[in-house]
């Protein structure tokens, strides 16, 4: 398959990649970065490829209305992220916040051409894996339930989107593709390490788009930010946290979204994102500072040493003793 790019007012092609369509476990990798600041485009590009895989993380921001034109030739499926902001938007004084408007989808897009404007003022964050048929079927087996209406159209070669509509990036997505784009292995070990990520990134994002839209409609535009400060009140008072009903007020959103959006968004309820935090707490005061039990226990916000040592032992699978063993 040929993808290839290009933004308006420069000249040539940003990119253009031949992937072979095969899957070939041992093909090798190549990486690319390409750098463009002038003429009002500012852009940051990762590319990697191999046999049946090219991957694109792209970073840009431009100072005038641009358009992007993209060409692919060949059957591909791809798994797109998108994250922008306001330039001068706030990210509620957090840089590694997590932009409002994310949006993923799953597409199958045979041969074609596109063209997307890419606005002024907007950063823009972009993260493209594009799977040749036969890596993806490689992947996820072409019969599995998963995808049976969206491998139909695949089949009569008809572009489609796995869901209707774009959904909102979890935090588990961003936590698998900053793993990818942060990874420091090299050669074979990276080409599995990219493949084995690739795969539970799909996995979150099949789990979600064929949930029939339920989250999509429970979580909406400033929703986001009130989760995530939520997030940030229990990380600072996990000790002693405010109740859901409490912590509900103190960040304007209502208990039930709380409580569904909270486990939508970041994968996991409330209570459990508490004790996670008491017990990982809990298990580096007892290993790095060597901490008595009985001091820990009341660090992390349990009252009997006795709950604290059923509550370690449920979530780490020992006791806290064996740790000061």
């Amino acid at each position: 398959m040929l993808i290839k790019s290009r933004i308006d007012g420069l000249s040539g092609w940003l990119f253009e990649e031949n992937v072979p369509d095969a899957y070939v476990p041992n093909y090798h990798l190549a990486e690319q970065d390409i750098m463009v600041d002038e003429n009002t485009i500012f852009l940051k590009n990762k590319q990697l490829t191999s046999g049946g895989l090219f991957l694109m993380y792209s970073e840009m921001c431009f100072d005038e209305p641009r358009n992007i034109y993209t060409e692919v030739n060949g059957e591909t499926i791809t798994s797109q992220f998108i994250f922008y902001k306001k330039a001068t938007e706030p990210l509620k004084g957090k840089s590694n916040a997590l932009y409002g408007r994310s949006r993923h989808n799953i597409r199958y897009i045979p041969t074609t051409s596109s063209e997307h404007e890419i606005k002024e003022g907007i950063d823009y964050m972009y993260f493209l894996i594009v799977l040749s048929k036969d890596y993806y079927f490689n992947l996820i087996d072409r019969h599995s339930i998963l995808h049976e209406d969206f491998v139909r159209e695949i089949e009569l070669g008809n572009y489609t989107s796995f869901a209707s509509e774009d959904f909102f990036v979890t935090l588990e997505m961003r936590r698998v593709i900053d793993d990818m784009i942060n990874c420091r292995q090299t050669g074979e070990l990276k080409r599995m390490h990219t493949e084995a990520r690739i795969l539970e990134l799909l996995m979150y994002q099949l789990e979600q788009l064929g949930g029939n839209g339920q989250e999509q409609e429970l979580i909406k535009g400033d929703d986001i930010f009130k989760l995530e400060q939520a997030r940030e009140v229990l990380k600072l008072r996990y000790a002693s946290p405010p109740t859901q009903k409490d912590l509900s007020r103190e960040v304007g959103l209502n208990e039930f979204k709380l409580r569904r959006g909270f486990k939508e968004y970041f994968g996991i309820t409330v209570y459990d994102f508490i004790t996670r935090l008491r017990m990982e707490k809990a298990r580096r005061l007892l290993l790095d500072e060597q901490m008595s039990i009985s001091e820990v226990t009341s660090l992390v916000g349990f009252s009997h040493q006795n709950n604290f040592s059923i509550a370690f032992k449920k979530y780490f699978g020992v006791p806290p003793s064996e740790l000061k063993m």
